[in-house]
């Protein structure tokens, strides 16, 4: 089944990115969301996005605007949605927002479209009406998805398989990394590494035997180049498994109990350091735009990405 137009309902931070995934990858894109200041800032963002991928000299300026051609906002939902082949969600993460928006894309999409959910953790089958369970699938992405590759692939208990290969030959064509599930896993595989890994790190800090800064220092100067050559099961066999074997059987780690509560987490927040677009985190950002900060990250993400170009076809 070809997918070349594809309509991207919501358009903020995840939204306006995979409008621009999908124009990259060759397909038409409508763009929609209900809060028109979010759609109206939507085409700067793309732009901005592109400029810094020519920046990285990935990408030519004759792409780019090949790709912002692609890519047209609409007002309506109705109008988002008449001809796509592909429904891409990408809404606020509450079940009552979702429910609306699958029961619209229910009333005016065609009746052979797949329709894609981009969410994180929640389990989106039981709010999607059943005519549309068959054609209904997780597409969830990783910020920035224009050049973060992964992309995990999760059916419903009704989706018919032939869904899941059209999406896996789409963003495989695309260039992207598709990890394909059986079934719904919450978290996925990296956002459940994600969580075990913040856990960790709360604990230290609140516990005293940290900072941030140690934390990140022992990450980027520890694990990350060998878990960014290797990945982490072949970083096991490199180290001998009956050397990883040994140190779990001596039990001299214990993971933390995930309680829900995150005292250095509430204190930070009370504080108003809720991350870069505070100016404050963990760190002082500054007085330093939001901007530039995303769009530093997203350069120097570019240039590892290059240099590690070196690792494809090593997933064996």
């Amino acid at each position: 089944m070809a997918i070349e137009t594809v309509a991207v309902i919501g358009a903020g931070t995840m939204g306006h990115a995979l409008a621009l995934v999908h124009a990259l990858g060759g397909c038409r894109v409508a763009l929609h969301d209900n809060a028109a200041q979010v759609l109206a800032r939507a085409p700067e963002l793309i732009r901005a996005a592109l400029a810094t991928l020519q920046e990285a000299e990935t990408l030519t300026r004759a792409k780019a605007e090949a790709a912002v051609a692609r890519i047209t906002p609409v007002d309506t939902l109705e109008e988002a949605l008449t001809i796509a082949d592909l429904v891409v969600e990408a809404v606020v993460e509450k079940p009552e927002i979702k429910t609306l928006v699958f029961a619209a894309i229910d009333r005016h999409a065609r009746r052979g479209a797949i329709l894609a959910s981009n969410t994180s953790y929640l389990d989106v089958f039981p709010l999607i009406p059943d005519a549309r369970q068959a054609r209904a699938a997780v597409a969830h992405w990783y910020t920035p998805p224009y050049i973060v590759d992964l992309v995990d692939l999760a059916p419903g208990p009704q989706t018919d398989p032939a869904v899941i290969e059209a999406l896996r030959t789409l963003y495989t064509g695309f260039g992207k990394m598709p990890v394909v599930f059986d079934h719904l896993v919450p978290g996925y595989i990296a956002n459940r590494l994600q969580a075990a890994l913040n856990l960790e790190c709360l604990r230290m800090i609140d516990a005293g035997w940290a900072t941030a800064q140690d934390i990140d220092r022992s990450i980027r100067h520890g694990l990350v180049d060998r878990l960014a050559v290797l990945g982490h099961m072949k970083k096991m066999d490199y180290t001998g498994l009956e050397m990883v074997r040994n140190g779990i059987a001596g039990r001299s780690y214990q993971p933390p109990e995930n309680t829900g509560e995150t005292p250095v987490l509430d204190r930070l927040i009370a504080a108003g350091r809720t991350g870069v677009r505070a100016g404050a985190g963990f760190y002082d950002y500054g007085d330093r735009p939001a901007e530039e900060l995303f769009h530093d990250r997203d350069l120097r993400l570019l240039r590892l990405k290059a240099q590690l170009q070196g690792n494809e076809g090593e997933d064996h």
